[in-house]
């Protein structure tokens, strides 16, 4: 029995989908630390527009990315229902504000389609793969691209 939910791990994957842009997303669970209602943030000179600022998180300086304008869909309008989901990505924590948190998607490893070569290097590189659910693709987000994609905060 152990060695059947053993293997049944390999191929399943469980990813928290949210919105952003008006678009789904999703990142792998074991990425997310937390999930955070939207606190104004401290902001810093100088930083691109898709950089929101920093926040305190239990001591800890985090910078808070807005992941519709990082992915050139415009600024996430204000609003008390966006969330900022903690992440860890290359030993560094960070925090995406996102439109919503949707739910806990468990897919297998086979349900996870590569994403269409658009001719776009930012979009192959940013996007790990495409999942249907429904009518609709959820996009899986390679966030150590999207974070290293040049537009950190010494820019």
């Amino acid at each position: 029995m152990a060695e059947t939910a053993e293997a049944l791990a390999d191929t399943q994957f469980e990813f928290i989908t949210f919105s952003a842009g008006g678009q789904s997303y999703c990142l792998e669970i074991t990425q997310i630390r937390e999930i955070r209602r939207w606190t104004p943030v401290t902001a810093l000179p100088h930083t691109p527009q898709d950089v929101l600022g920093v926040m305190n998180l239990r001591g800890a300086v985090i910078p808070i990315f807005d992941l519709s304008a990082r992915f050139g869909l415009g600024a996430t309008p204000a609003n008390e229902r966006n969330v900022v989901i903690v992440a860890a990505v290359d030993g560094a924590t960070i925090g995406l504000l996102v439109e919503t948190v949707s739910e806990i998607l468990s897919v297998d490893k086979s349900a996870i389609q590569e994403t269409p070569d658009i001719k776009s290097e930012a979009t192959r590189n940013s996007i790990l793969g495409m999942i249907s659910v429904d009518d609709s693709m959820v996009r899986v987000v390679n966030l150590g691209a999207v974070v290293d994609s040049g537009k950190g905060l010494s820019e």
